[in-house]
């Protein structure tokens, strides 16, 4: 729980440059709204960046911080704000900052990618965690010994790590509804016309079974096999069989839901894998390569290629700054997935 039910709880977030908007004002609005039906001061919260200055938002909004990471305020918590490229930011005051702060009694917390500068400043050790699902792949590759979950968020002791999007709206809503009442979470949720509050116990992403109904448990088993068999790809007869389906009905399954090949489906989505590795990530391209089960560098670049229109070491440059090319729009699986 963030601070005492009896007294004012002191938040703060800490705001990394290109830092999503959406996830940062998800977790303040309902902060702001309990206090307002409320009719009391039980939330207060901070802006804190590294140096202090402002910080530029994904969408180009600069927000204003009060204090920088050298800050003797005491806060019950603070949640780091981050966004996109979070493996490539360079934050050793925050970082320390965060150490100092968890040799404390306070919360710390991570909001959408939040999650890869708690885990770089070796503060969530020993913890479950999770990160918004565009990251789950590399975060495990590059923190192999975190337990990182795919859930929507998660509350492990003093850590509170959540998704993106607006995530954090239902984690703040469920630590609301925790300190004061089901009745004062209720009255926020249905001023931000949400019908339901989601814990941590839901899933980030939509399950393939809601997609295409419950009716096609087989097709729902079949992909969950091949997310699951990534660095060593499963044959179309191994599918088959573990799904107690012949390769045929296998296939009109896929062509019929997913409208695509149970094969083409499979590369689609080691491809996207690998492109999650590849800008996430300085792992080595053959190392990629062999994590998303191709068996050679140079068939994985002919793969990617084909699939995304340029290999994989000109999209890595391009995402750096360091090629001039056009946007080329990104592939993705079939199905979304």
């Amino acid at each position: 729980m963030i601070g005492a039910a009896n007294r004012t709880s002191r938040i703060a977030f800490y705001l990394t440059p290109q830092l999503s908007f959406i996830p940062f004002a998800s977790a303040i609005e309902p902060l702001r709204m309990a206090n307002q039906v409320s009719g009391d001061t039980l939330y207060e919260w901070t802006l804190v960046s590294a140096d202090g200055s402002a910080v530029r938002a994904s969408n180009g909004i600069d927000l204003a911080a009060a204090h920088g990471a050298d800050t003797r305020e005491r806060y019950d918590a603070v949640f780091v704000c981050a966004g996109v490229n979070v493996h490539r930011l360079q934050d050793e005051a925050g970082e320390a900052w965060l150490r100092q702060l968890a040799s404390t009694d306070t919360v710390l917390g991570a909001l959408c990618t939040g999650t890869y500068m708690l885990a770089r400043a070796d503060v969530l050790d020993g913890y479950r965690c999770t990160i918004h699902w565009e990251y789950l792949a590399a975060a495990r590759e590059q923190f192999p010994n975190l337990v990182i979950s795919p859930e929507l968020f998660e509350i492990d002791r003093n850590r509170y790590t959540c998704a993106g999007g607006i995530a954090p709206l239902d984690m703040m809503l469920c630590e609301i509804r925790n300190q004061h009442g089901a009745a004062l979470a209720n009255q926020i949720s249905e001023q931000f016309m949400h019908e339901r509050i989601r814990d941590q116990n839901d899933r980030q992403r939509v399950p393939l079974t809601q997609r295409i109904g419950a009716s096609q448990p087989k097709l729902a088993e079949a992909v969950s096999l091949m997310e699951a068999n990534i660095e060593e790809p499963m044959t179309l007869d191994e599918l088959s069989h573990h799904v107690g389906l012949s390769r045929r009905q296998l296939e009109r399954l896929f062509q019929r839901y997913l409208h695509c090949v149970p094969t083409r489906y499979y590369l689609e989505l080691r491809l996207g894998r690998a492109r999650q590795l590849l800008l996430q990530t300085s792992m080595p391209i053959v190392d990629i390569a062999l994590a998303c089960g191709f068996i050679s560098a140079p068939h994985f670049s002919k793969c990617y290629r084909d699939n995304f229109s340029l290999p994989p070491r000109d999209e890595r440059r391009r995402a750096a700054g360091l090629l001039a090319t056009p946007d080329t729009p990104p592939g993705s699986p079939t199905s979304g997935e």
